[in-house]
């Protein structure tokens, strides 16, 4: 299949990149190389620097049977302080990408979404049933994308799947996080083990969760990519899925340090914070549907593996 991969350049898009070209689809990458970097892009990948505001050319020359739509700006505090780039770039630019999409006659799409989309949830584990109410303007620019796919399955019997996920950690392929701004606790945590960062900040040892850290959901970026593939061929024309990605139970703040002490051999200096304004003590997202649907499930679902991978990473870089 001709696949177009928005932001593949990135993180999660460059895993999934790989993980096309093993399965032996023609691959093209549109990134516009803000925050992604062009050595992360697979070889055997053909990369178009270009915005999705400008991907209307690259589609009617590449005409993919299917997208898969990574590029977003993610970072939760920028969307609060600056959320005209989130409009402009993740719905003016995803609304773009449809029509783009839609000229070209290709209407097969899976959208990298977010759980950020539920806010701050009733009952965990968040099912996809949930109240849709983001309290910040990343969760709701994406939330605007998830109602864009289902309007145009109806108008225009596009097949579109979004999946909807917390935290992803681990490497694959030789690619990882690499971020200029960066906000997430593995990472972070590996760079203090690395010598790059003196402490890590623990925000509030005191929730009602069995040792008094946040719980959050976390999945390998392999098992991601995964679903990924899985959700591609799925939807039929006209048809609007969405599906969550988690664990089901989640792992906390201090069970993630406990497990980078225990890959990295370091002792990992904690210094802890007060509690951030709106961090709910457990966001933990249920895949009971795509498991049922698709037959998706974890299966790298162990702390220090995802931390060894990220580790290695790491040390490679």
């Amino acid at each position: 299949m001709r696949v177009l991969v928005t932001g593949g350049a990135g993180y999660i898009g460059s895993v999934v990149t790989a993980a096309l070209l093993e399965g032996g689809h023609e691959v093209t990458v549109l990134d516009d190389l803000s925050t992604g970097h062009e050595d992360a892009v697979p070889e055997g990948a053909t990369l178009v620097r270009a915005s999705l505001h400008d991907s209307a050319p690259v589609l009617a020359d590449v005409r993919p049977e299917a997208v898969l739509h990574f590029a977003a700006k993610s970072l939760v505090g920028q969307s609060q302080e600056s959320p005209e780039l989130y409009w402009e770039n993740n719905v003016g630019g995803s609304l773009a990408l449809l029509e783009a999409m839609r000229a070209a006659d290709c209407r097969r799409i899976v959208f990298s979404s977010t759980a950020a989309t539920y806010g701050e949830p009733e009952e965990v584990p968040i099912l996809e049933t949930a109240p849709t109410r983001p309290t910040n303007t990343y969760g709701a620019s994406k939330l605007a994308v998830d109602a864009m796919l289902t309007s145009y399955a109806v108008a225009y019997d596009f097949a579109a799947v979004s999946l909807r996920y917390f935290n992803v950690g681990g490497a694959a392929y030789g690619r990882g996080e690499r971020h200029a701004t960066e906000t997430h606790l593995i990472p972070i945590a590996l760079q203090v083990a690395a010598g790059t960062r003196e402490a890590l900040t623990v925000y509030g040892q005191d929730y009602p969760t069995p040792d008094g850290t946040c719980i959050r959901d976390y999945v390998h970026v392999t098992d991601l990519a995964a679903a990924h593939l899985l959700a591609l061929p799925a939807p039929a024309p006209g048809e609007h899925r969405i599906y969550n990605l988690g664990s089901g139970s989640g792992f906390s703040v201090q069970e993630m340090v406990d497990a980078v002490r225990t890959v990295t051999g370091h002792p990992l200096p904690v210094v802890v914070g007060p509690r951030r304004a709106g961090d709910p003590a457990r966001l933990v997202a249920s895949s009971e549907l795509i498991h049922a649907d698709l037959g998706w499930a974890p299966e790298h679902t162990a702390l220090t593996e995802i931390v060894a991978d990220a580790w290695e990473f790491a040390q490679q870089r």
